[in-house]
C-alpha cells in the first residue's frame, strides 16, 4: 500500500520511508489514512512520527502530537477507529517492556508514592477544573440515561449512587477519594446523612472545606489506609484507578473493617478488559502517575471472602459523552489559561480527553459500579437505575 500523496489542507508531503509505509498499512486496517480527507485521518505535519510511534508506542505518538508533529480533525474518532481495529496489538516497542515489567513487579502506589497523583494532577488548580467540570465539580463519569447536559448527568449519577446505597437520614458515610466533595454535599443535602471524605489532594481538600453548608461534612487530607472507624455506608467514586493491583486487597480490607456488618459499599471505577496489561505509558507520564486500571478478575480476587457482589452495572459508554462535554468546556475556557499553561499543555490535555473518549467509544475501557455487602443482603439486592 502506498502512502496517499494528496495531502489534506495544512498537511505537508512526507518522506515515503519503510516505516511510513508500514504505518499506512496498519492504519488502513482501521480505515485511517495518512493525510487523508476523513475527519479521523492522521495529518502528518513533520517527518518522524511513524518512527516515534513504532519506537515508543502511544508514548511516542502522544509526545509527537504534543509537539505538533501530527493532527486529526476528530482525535476522538481517530482513537475509536484505532482501538476498535486493535491496531496497537501489533505495535509492541521493546523499550516499553521495562515499563510493563516494572509496573508488574513493584508497588507503585505505596503510601509515600500515592500522594504524587494529587500533587501532579488534582492540584493543577481549582479554577482550571471549575471551568472544565459541572457546577458541582464532579470529576467522574456522568449518568446520561435521562440527562440532556453535563450538569444533569452528574446529578443523575450522584443520585443513582445514593439510591443504590439505600441512604437514610442520620447514616454515617465514608467517601474514599472524595475529590471536591460533590457526592458528600449531594448526599447530605438530599438524604440527610453525615459524611467523612478522604483525599490526597491539598487543593481538593481546601476547596471542599471552603464551601458553606458543611456542618455534617468532614474532609480529611489523608491516605485511605489510615482510616479505621465504622460507617453505615462506604462509597468510592473514581479513586480505585489509583490504588494499584498490589494494593487492591489492602483497599478491600480497609473497606471491610470500616463497614458495619449490615452496610453497603459502592465501588465506582474505570476498568480494563484484560487482566495482564499495564497502564498506558503516556497517561502514566503526563496525566495520572502510577495509575493502574483494574480488571473484573482483579476486583474479584481482591474482595474474595470479604464481600458479596450484590450488583455490577456497566455504563462505560456514558464516559464518552462525559469526556466530550469536558473537552467542550475546556476548549471554551482555554483562552483564560493559555498564557499560564501554554500550547503544549493545550495539546496534551486535548489528547488526554479525546483519546480517552475514543477508548470508551470503542469499548476498550469500561465504567463499573459494584454494590458490595459483607454478609449478603437477605432476600437479595434489587437493582435501581
Amino acid at each position: 500500500m502506498q502512502l496517499q500523496q494528496t495531502p489534506a489542507s495544512g498537511a505537508g508531503r512526507q518522506p515515503d520511508t519503510r516505516l511510513t509505509r508500514e504505518a499506512a498499512e496498519l492504519l488502513a486496517r482501521a480505515d485511517i489514512h495518512l493525510n487523508g480527507r476523513a475527519a479521523w485521518d492522521m495529518q502528518l505535519r513533520k517527518p518522524g512520527v511513524p518512527e516515534r510511534a513504532f519506537a515508543s508506542g502511544n508514548l511516542g505518538l502522544g509526545e509527537a502530537y504534543m509537539d505538533g508533529d501530527w493532527d486529526a480533525q476528530q482525535l476522538d474518532e481517530f482513537f475509536c477507529h484505532l482501538l476498535r481495529a486493535r491496531v496497537a496489538d501489533d505495535v509492541r516497542p521493546m523499550r516499553l517492556a521495562f515499563h510493563a515489567l516494572y509496573a508488574r513487579l513493584f508497588n507503585l502506589q505505596t503510601e509515600r508514592r500515592a500522594w504524587m497523583v494529587g500533587k501532579e494532577h488534582y492540584d493543577l488548580g481549582n479554577a482550571f477544573y471549575a471551568a472544565m467540570l459541572d457546577p458541582r465539580m464532579t470529576y467522574t463519569c456522568g449518568y446520561w440515561k435521562d440527562a440532556a447536559n453535563l450538569a444533569e448527568a452528574q446529578e443523575a449519577k450522584l443520585d443513582l449512587v445514593c439510591r443504590k446505597l439505600r441512604l437514610e437520614p442520620g447514616m454515617r458515610v465514608l467517601d474514599i477519594g472524595c475529590g471536591w466533595g460533590s457526592f458528600m454535599r449531594y448526599a447530605a443535602e438530599n438524604y440527610q446523612v453525615q459524611c467523612v471524605g478522604v483525599t490526597i489532594s491539598k487543593e481538593q481538600a481546601a476547596y471542599a472545606r471552603s464551601l458553606p453548608g458543611g456542618e455534617h461534612l468532614d474532609f480529611r487530607l489523608q491516605d485511605y489506609r489510615d482510616t479505621d472507624e465504622k460507617f453505615d455506608r462506604i462509597v468510592s467514586i473514581g479513586m480505585f484507578e489509583h490504588v494499584g493491583h498490589k494494593n487492591h486487597r489492602t483497599f478491600m480490607e480497609v473497606a471491610h473493617r470500616c463497614l458495619e456488618d449490615d452496610g453497603l459499599f459502592l465501588l465506582h471505577t474505570i476498568g480494563k478488559n484484560k487482566r495482564h496489561s499495564t497502564c498506558d505509558p503516556w497517561i502514566d507520564k503526563y496525566i495520572f502517575p502510577n495509575g493502574d486500571l483494574p480488571s473484573i478478575g482483579q476486583i474479584g480476587d481482591a474482595m474474595d471472602d470479604l464481600f458479596v457482589a450484590e450488583d455490577l452495572h456497566n455504563f462505560g459508554a456514558d464516559y464518552d459523552k462525559t469526556l466530550m462535554a469536558w473537552h467542550a468546556n475546556f476548549e471554551q475556557a482555554w483562552p483564560q489559561f493559555s498564557a499560564q499553561l501554554g500550547e503544549r499543555f493545550h495539546r496534551m490535555w486535548s489528547y488526554y480527553l479525546l483519546s480517552c473518549a475514543g477508548a470508551f467509544r470503542a469499548r476498550d475501557l469500561q465504567l463499573w459500579q459494584w454494590v458490595l455487602s459483607k454478609q449478603g443482603v437477605l432476600g437479595g439486592y434489587e437493582r435501581v437505575s
